[in-house]
């Protein structure tokens, strides 16, 4: 499982503290560093890769927001201060999320969905035991409904465009997302799932029946895409002329 590595950076321990164990909740963050200024994160950021930072900005030698002003190629950014004075700035400096001392854990949970969102994190695939094999344990996380939606591989029927939108279709809901259809391609493995038409993915082990143009899954009919068919009878192990 691919981890969000992050630096906690803030001039008092307390502070890192109680980020750190709000942290703590989530399988797939790791906290890299966490630094008391801006000039030991910049050290660390020069030498590690990090995908976010928790950044207070009152510090001493430089604050938050300077140090940030100062990246040209800026990890992604969640602000952590008392002071309300910044926000303005913050999010002009496109910050993902701005939270004010004292951080409660309903809080940040709302600022880790925007940076799931806002990072795409929220198609990564994840399994249960931490293994990277394909197994039943496999999951992703959906955005929608203003929320973040776990989803089992094994429970995806099939998922269907809708211009801008997917619909996800799963053995007890449906969920639509803002996300193209070729990003579920991408994401999802081909050990489970096959694009059969512009329109359509299918998870094939749930496959009912099948012929040349159509597929049965789910109680619905889906066609087999013109361009895609050699590689769906290709995947199946069927020749054109035996069905």
């Amino acid at each position: 499982m691919h981890k969000t590595k992050c630096i906690i950076v803030d001039d008092e321990p307390l502070a890192i503290e109680v980020i750190e164990n709000h942290l703590s909740k989530f399988d797939d963050f790791e906290i890299v560093a966490k630094c008391s200024n801006a000039v030991s994160a910049f050290e660390i950021i020069r030498k590690t890769h990090v995908d976010l930072i928790f950044l207070d900005i009152q510090m001493p030698k430089i604050t938050g927001v300077d140090f940030l002003k100062s990246l040209r190629n800026s990890p992604k950014v969640i602000f952590t201060t008392a002071y309300r004075d910044y926000a303005i700035e913050a999010y002009e400096l496109d910050v993902v999320d701005y939270l004010l001392k004292p951080i409660s854990f309903e809080r940040f949970l709302k600022a880790i969905n925007k940076f799931y969102e806002v990072s795409g994190r929220d198609l990564n695939i994840f399994n249960q035991n931490g293994s990277v094999s394909i197994d039943q344990d496999q999951y992703t996380y959906i955005k929608a409904d203003k929320k973040l939606h776990k989803v089992f591989l094994k429970d995806i029927i099939y998922i269907e465009a809708l211009k801008d939108y997917v619909k996800i279709i799963c053995k007890k809901k449906s969920l639509i997302t803002k996300h193209p259809i070729s990003t579920f391609e991408e994401k999802l493995p081909q050990e489970y799932f096959i694009r059969i038409h512009r329109s359509y993915i299918i998870n094939f082990a749930l496959i009912e029946a099948f012929n040349s143009t159509e597929i049965d899954i789910h109680d619905r009919q889906l066609p087999i895409g013109r361009s895609y068919k050699n590689h769906v009878l290709k995947v199946l192990n069927i020749s054109e002329g035996s069905i």
